[in-house]
């Protein structure tokens, strides 16, 4: 088997890691916080949209500290890209997504202006521990805006949280051993992914003479990306609309804020031109796209899917 076979097969073994990691850590985490009492739409916004991005923050962390910037800025700008395109436009084909004006005039805004504010943060070329603060800063401030609008969300929203984590978590009374098995299988899953995939996409770039970036984008974006697609896809089929958008919007935020707040307190990152003149232009217009759809009668039809699906193909072919 040749060095590029093996490589590959790092990359997609540790995708599969990885997958399942998140996959355990949010369904024991559910599981022991629904035990333990905590409210259902608390759940929701935190255990089952911020874990199931665990694994670009892991695969971004380990991607900066390893000097490999531009796998982790490629990871989180692509896996945005995916989320949107990829993954709103598969779930809306599968069925068309009636969403809250909440979703829209709240969380939709807070997504886009994150992303604009890369630009002045990253105008230097670099995304420094102060940049890194204030994106952390930044999502503590979200967190707490959402925490104390929980109470205000319509009866509707809070009872689709309610199913979804129940139906999720199937949470019982009593705390067992599986559940924090589960967390710690999860977690060690995350981290044991996270290391092959960066291993074998900076090996695949290399041999192949591509940039860091477009492995970022392409193969190591979609593959981070699944866990936000097995929630949303099944939050449509059980026509929980809300959770599904929200899970991804609410995923963005928080790939922006902590995941490149995170890795680039922990080490400076290193943002490429080319990164400011094509991959951060195109999540931004693939933001700035799924407003107005959103905003079309609070849903997105299936031919919005499809649009969202074809828009994120031809950039995908115009950034490779």
């Amino acid at each position: 088997m040749t060095g590029l076979a093996v490589n590959v097969l790092l990359l997609v073994g540790g995708i599969g890691v990885l997958y399942f990691g998140a996959e355990w850590l949010v369904r024991g985490s559910a599981r022991l916080a629904g035990t333990l009492g905590v409210s259902p739409i608390v759940v929701g916004l935190t255990v089952v949209s911020f874990g199931t991005s665990a694994p670009e923050l892991v695969v971004s962390t380990v991607a900066s500290l390893g000097g490999n910037s531009d796998l982790a800025v490629g990871n989180v700008l692509g896996s945005n890209l995916a989320n949107i395109g990829l993954i709103l436009g598969v779930t809306a084909l599968v069925r068309p997504l009636d969403v809250a004006a909440r979703v829209v005039w709240r969380e939709m805004p807070l997504m886009i202006l994150l992303t604009v504010a890369i630009y002045p943060l990253a105008w230097d070329h670099v995304l420094s521990r102060g940049d890194g603060i204030m994106l952390l800063m930044a999502l503590v401030g979200y967190l707490i805006f959402v925490f104390q609008s929980v109470e205000a969300e319509a009866p509707e929203i809070l009872g689709e949280y309610e199913e979804f984590v129940k139906a999720s978590a199937e949470s019982e009374t009593r705390i067992h051993l599986s559940d924090v098995g589960l967390i710690l299988t999860g977690c060690i899953g995350l981290v044991a992914g996270g290391y092959a995939i960066v291993q074998g996409a900076v090996a695949v770039a290399s041999t192949l003479g591509v940039s860091q970036v477009i492995i970022g984008l392409s193969v190591v974006a979609v593959g981070t990306s699944l866990p936000e697609l097995a929630t949303s896809m099944v939050a449509a089929m059980r026509k929980e609309a809300d959770i599904a958008v929200g899970n991804v919007i609410g995923s963005n935020i928080f790939n922006v804020a902590a995941i490149l707040g995170t890795s680039s307190v922990l080490t400076p990152i290193q943002v490429s031109s080319s990164v400011l003149r094509h991959e951060l232009p195109a999540v931004l217009f693939m933001s700035v796209l799924v407003f107005p759809l959103l905003r079309t009668d609070w849903r997105i039809e299936r031919w919005e899917g499809m649009l969202l699906l074809v828009c994120y193909l031809t950039l995908g072919a115009w950034l490779l």
